[in-house]
């Protein structure tokens, strides 16, 4: 019994590890990119719109539902986050052609060029805070 213990122990120990390295890294990234008005979560769509092909091949615009599935936020959480880079003139929104009820999402020309700008600084702290599979 004991040595069950000591396995499940190990298992939480190591979660407890992944949790504290992600909310550390997660933490420098909104420290770093504050600098250049974006947290870490507005990098990462930024990141998906500018690095990702589309699934259907089309025009580099996403559905929310294509974005959430990456970026791990809620559909809710990821339309007030658009709706913010919107304002911003990041991103724009249209309607999406194949279902009238959906949106499509794609960078603006100051959207990708910012993204152009930001992506060695997020870059960097990922190298920084992941190097050798641990953080500090």
């Amino acid at each position: 019994m004991a040595a069950v213990e000591k396995a499940e122990q190990g298992l939480v120990d190591q979660w407890r590890d992944i949790l504290s390295v992600h909310a550390r890294t997660l933490c420098e990234l909104d420290r770093t990119l504050h600098q250049h008005g974006l947290g870490a979560s507005d990098f990462e769509v930024l990141d998906v719109l500018a690095t990702t092909a589309p699934a259907d091949g089309g025009d580099g615009s996403y559905r929310v539902q294509e974005i959430a599935e990456r970026v791990h936020l809620s559909q809710s959480a990821l339309s007030r986050l658009i709706g913010r880079l919107e304002k911003d003139g990041l991103v724009e929104r249209c309607m999406c052609p194949e279902d009238r009820r959906g949106v499509r999402v794609a960078l603006t020309p100051k959207g990708r060029t910012l993204h152009g700008e930001v992506l060695p600084v997020q870059r960097a702290v990922l190298g920084r805070m992941l190097a050798g599979g641990s953080a500090g």
